[in-house]
């Protein structure tokens, strides 16, 4: 085993995946746990946070031939909004239990701007389970939605969901903006209707569960059914919005799309097109570059190099730093 390395990650609703490289050598293993991190009265909970990433980390590194992780880059969903316990425990932890001395911690839509655009001004939409856009002019950060889908993550998969399920109810009931087609999806994927209550409501992971009936929505919109077309256009009408709130305003900034749920397609992508065009008729949507865990490898390797050049938040990116600890690592054996 031989020389130090740096630890990429990115922590969302469906778990957490881990990178660890080296400085000019790339990525060199990377794994996954498919158990999401919790989240209690203190926000995302750090001690869980380490119990799941330490394990994770050690292995890698012994797969790597790493002596030891000096540097790392953490993206987390819902670090803006609910990572003051993050915050102040995880650096320390890292560098209790890896040896890490720098260590950046991002709101995971940074690290999906970062992996999409890299540091270059411009708007990233992140849609998968939600729905949140950041913006950046390499001077500061920019937000618009991302409160989740009890209050928010306009035109995400949660709410394409819920959109289309209440669609298949007012057909049930005989009520005006029904749809027979989506009543059908609804009860082949969930059995009869008047159980969905039961199914969604006291479930804690029901914005996945919402999430889950998107496709179906997607794929009768593109079948032509009304129904189903104006709520994808609605929902890219939002993601559209959302995009123009944060997008700066001076020169011809990129827009990027990344996340699940732009796998509908073309029966999104082209109204999001559309009215792109008319809220931001300067910039240009360009391909996404990479994911939200290429944002993090990509923080991870900048800040093995020097310091960030993105802008720092309190919130949505910061760098903290802590004496290094001399650490050799192995994999932990513990069951």
């Amino acid at each position: 085993m031989t020389g130090a390395g740096y630890l990429a990650v990115d922590s969302g609703g469906s778990g957490l995946r881990a990178v660890v490289g080296a400085p000019g050598r790339g990525p060199l293993a990377r794994a996954s746990s498919d158990v999401p991190v919790r989240t209690g009265a203190r926000g995302i909970d750090a001690v869980h946070f380490l119990e799941q990433l330490v394990p994770l980390a050690r292995a890698l590194c012994a797969e790597a031939g790493l002596e030891r992780l000096d540097t790392a880059a953490i993206g987390a969903a819902g670090m803006a909004s609910l990572g003051d316990a993050l915050r102040a425990e995880l650096p320390d932890g890292l560098a209790r239990e890896l040896g890490v001395g720098r260590t950046a911690l991002a709101a995971d839509a940074v690290t999906a701007y970062v992996g999409a655009l890299g540091p270059r001004p411009g708007a990233v939409i992140a849609a998968g389970t939600g729905l949140i856009a950041i913006g950046a002019d390499l001077a500061g950060w920019r937000r618009a939605d991302g409160w989740g889908h009890l209050l928010g993550d306009c035109g995400g998969g949660a709410w394409i969901g819920r959109a289309g399920l209440e669609a298949a109810l007012r057909a049930h009931d005989g009520r005006d903006r029904g749809s027979a087609r989506l009543l059908a999806d609804a009860e082949e994927m969930f059995g009869p209707v008047t159980r969905l209550p039961g199914l969604v409501y006291p479930r804690a992971d029901r914005a996945a569960v919402l999430a889950s009936f998107a496709p179906r929505v997607g794929a009768c919109a593109e079948d032509g059914d009304p129904v189903a077309v104006d709520i994808v256009r609605a929902a890219a009408r939002h993601m559209a919005d959302s995009a123009a709130a944060v997008c700066p305003a001076e020169g011809a900034p990129a827009v990027a799309c990344t996340g699940g749920l732009f796998g509908l397609g073309a029966v999104l992508l082209t109204p999001l097109d559309e009215r792109l065009a008319e809220l931001l008729p300067d910039a240009r949507r360009v391909p996404a570059e990479g994911g939200p865990l290429d944002g993090a490898v990509r923080l991870a390797e900048d800040l093995s190099a020097g310091p960030l050049a993105l802008p720092s938040d309190a919130r949505m990116l910061c760098v903290t730093s802590t004496e290094e600890t001399d650490i050799t690592l192995t994999a932990d054996t513990r069951t």
